[in-house]
């Protein structure tokens, strides 16, 4: 059972990190930072995975440490996807 149970755990965090991983990176523009609230405010392109549209938006963010990495005017290259029902940023850094 416990061999099982291994099994199935490296199964299925493997698969999420491949979820992660295939998030097409958008170009966006960080607008606001609300650290109280843990959502960032981005003007963005279009994101695929949502078939969203380029528009300016907050987004929840999935570890409020990510919000540390960007200031207000930061040019960003980010992923992001909906989480229990809220679109919500789970990668973020500095564009190149």
């Amino acid at each position: 059972m416990k061999k099982l149970f291994t099994a199935l755990s490296a199964t299925l965090l493997a698969a999420a990190a491949f979820a992660q991983a295939a998030l097409p990176s958008v170009e966006g523009e960080v607008r606001k930072i609300d650290l109280d609230a843990k959502k960032i405010t981005l003007k963005h392109g279009d994101i695929p995975n949502l078939e969203m549209t380029g528009m300016t938006m907050v987004f929840r963010v999935s570890d409020p440490a990510l919000l540390g990495k960007v200031k207000p005017g930061d040019k960003v290259q980010f992923t992001a996807d909906k989480v229990d029902g809220a679109l919500t940023v789970l990668s973020i850094a500095p564009a190149n």
